[in-house]
């Protein structure tokens, strides 16, 4: 039997298996549509269960709604436009309550980046996003990695970010801010990419990603 005594007592995760901060939310159809982030990607850590944070999510909406509908089409090295043209078609059919989007840092691989471009390309996915009339969520990428080859990396994800801000403030997007997040400094964070964040790193995600809903749920309930 797995035990995660680590996570248990890590004073930045929600409690493993808790759905108490989600009671009352309305959502019966979850997806994620992007790149490695939208799809959890992750090595293991010891002591916390070996799940990305969108099947962590999942699985805390089940406890829920257990009929909760998921789906998602995120993967590793999609790019804005590669998620748009070939995902949202089927995220569309789908037809989410709360969707997730996550795209953007693989289009800041390349020698020299066009951060309009790039701009441009989320715009559209958001806004289409947001014409289904699901909540979305987002993520803004951590400072824990760098890319050796990019002396201007920092410099290309606080621009991406600032466009994910954007964009969240625009639509009312649930975000979670992971740039100068604590769990930055931690020296397990990443997985051995040195890229990814490992499942203690999802955990915590998960965590400050709930957290945002739970206030949304709060204040949709005072309305």
């Amino acid at each position: 039997m797995s035990t995660f005594h680590a996570e248990e007592a890590d004073p930045i995760c929600l409690p493993v298996q808790s759905a108490t901060w989600l009671a009352g939310a309305p959502w019966r159809r979850f997806a994620s549509m992007g790149d490695s982030l939208a799809a959890g990607t992750h090595d293991p850590s010891p002591g916390y269960a070996d799940m990305g944070w969108c099947d962590r999510l999942a699985g805390l909406l089940r406890r829920v709604h257990p009929d909760l509908a998921y789906l998602n089409t995120a993967t590793i090295g999609s790019t804005t436009a590669g998620t748009l043209d070939r995902q949202l078609g089927p995220i569309l059919e789908f037809r989410p309550d709360l969707l997730h989007i996550s795209c953007g840092a693989n289009d800041l691989w390349r020698t020299a980046p066009d951060i309009t471009a790039i701009e441009q390309t989320m715009r559209q996915l958001f806004e289409r996003a947001a014409a289904t009339g699901a909540l979305l969520t987002t993520f803004t990428l951590g400072r824990a990695f760098v890319v050796p080859g990019f002396q201007d990396w920092h410099e290309r994800v606080r621009a991406l970010n600032d466009i994910v801000r954007a964009l969240a403030a625009e639509h009312r997007v649930v975000l979670a801010d992971m740039w100068d997040h604590p769990v930055n400094d931690r020296p397990d964070l990443l997985s051995a990419d040195r890229i990814h964040f490992s499942a203690a790193g999802q955990a915590v995600m998960t965590a400050e990603l709930v957290k945002a809903l739970a206030l949304r749920i709060g204040e949709e309930a005072g309305a």
